[in-house]
């Protein structure tokens, strides 16, 4: 296998702010675009080629990441001029593929951080003879999720929407968002409309009887679709909890960029990543939280698990815990922002205007 494609066309809705200047996979996540980490793991993985499908600010990639040679990649960018879904982003895509028609192809969602063993579903893949192999993962609670059965072999028995009821939960295996297909596959995809592999093209395979493999692999993962999944990814990133080769710099409880000062007696803990020319100001505490390129925290602010927009500034004791500032925001001193709240890029917050708790 030395071909991928990579969806990274979606509009990261349930990411704005964050992503309202900028696509989902190019949010940085450990310094970087959470896309390097994913080219970096398929590049160790064996991968050559990419073929990244693009929609939503398609025009941000390729200035960034070129012809992907610094990664040692061969990297090509197609843009969907309508949105076509997982599917028809796999299929609008194909004719820039070199494999032959049995080659296998690898596919990743572009806003799954995951430590799959990648190799291990490439031979499963072939050792089966499968269509498409699937990478699985167990849940704990699998409602959210579309559930994937399968038999003794591994082979895929069906794909059943989200459980309404306990009795509809007959496994907690589901679709991690990584695949193997077999070149010709993507070649029946119809194209030119909307297609979803997940609804359309995988439950169309398997009453084709085409045969479907699945591969559960119980290593890290994370769905990074929301605030509060992003900053713990990136997090996880640092502590070398989830692995990457893309992280810039040692594994540990902080990540100062080149450029980015910190002040002798601020504390960063938790996995807390400071971005280039940002400043951390005396007596801040940062924990688990991401400081963009440009921020600025000032004195005393205590910030937990949140997420902290380029050239965005948090006052003087400021309190932040689960929260997301945009791009260019400002939040006066002495505010308190708790679980949930999400700030617009460049909104302007007075002086002591918000408090979760008595002002005392």
């Amino acid at each position: 296998m030395t071909e991928a494609i990579l969806l990274v066309g979606g509009k990261g809705t349930r990411l704005r702010p964050l992503t309202v200047h900028t696509p989902k996979p190019m949010v940085r996540a450990a310094g970087v675009p959470f896309l390097t980490h994913q080219l970096a793991r398929a590049k160790a993985a064996g991968v050559e080629h990419v073929v990244l499908a693009t929609s939503y600010l398609a025009e941000v990639f390729e200035p960034y990441f070129g012809d992907g040679s610094s990664l040692g990649l061969h990297l090509e960018y197609v843009t969907e001029e309508e949105p076509l879904g997982t599917g028809g982003a796999l299929r609008n895509v194909a004719s820039r593929l070199h494999s032959g028609p049995d080659d296998p192809v690898l596919v990743f969602n572009g806003d799954i951080l995951t430590g799959l063993d990648i190799r291990a579903l490439v031979r499963v893949h072939e050792d089966s003879g499968a269509d498409v192999s699937l990478h699985l993962t167990k849940v704990t609670d699998p409602r959210a999720y579309g559930l994937v059965p399968t038999d003794g072999t591994g082979r895929v028995l069906a794909f059943l929407e989200k459980p309404q009821t306990p009795e509809e939960i007959v496994t907690d295996q589901i679709n991690a968002g990584a695949y193997v297909f077999r070149r010709s596959v993507i070649d029946t995809i119809p194209q030119g409309r909307p297609v979803s592999v997940e609804r359309e093209t995988f439950p169309g395979l398997l009453s084709a009887g085409a045969h479907l493999q699945g591969l559960v692999d119980s290593t890290y993962w994370l769905d990074l679709g929301t605030p509060a999944a992003f900053v713990r990814g990136s997090a996880d990133l640092v502590l070398g909890r989830a692995p990457s080769p893309a992280v810039p710099g040692r594994c540990g409880d902080r990540l100062v960029l080149p450029t980015a000062v910190v002040a002798p007696d601020a504390k960063l803990t938790g996995g807390t990543v400071v971005g280039e020319g940002a400043f951390v100001a005396e007596g801040a505490r940062v924990s688990g939280s991401t400081i963009l390129p440009g921020a600025v925290i000032e004195p005393g602010a205590v910030i937990t698990d949140s997420l902290i927009g380029a050239r965005a500034r948090v006052g003087t004791r400021t309190v932040l815990s689960g929260t997301v500032i945009g791009d260019g925001a400002v939040i006066g001193s002495d505010n308190e922002l708790r679980a949930g709240a999400r700030v617009w890029c460049d909104a302007r917050i007075p002086p002591a205007a918000l408090r979760f708790s008595p002002d005392e």
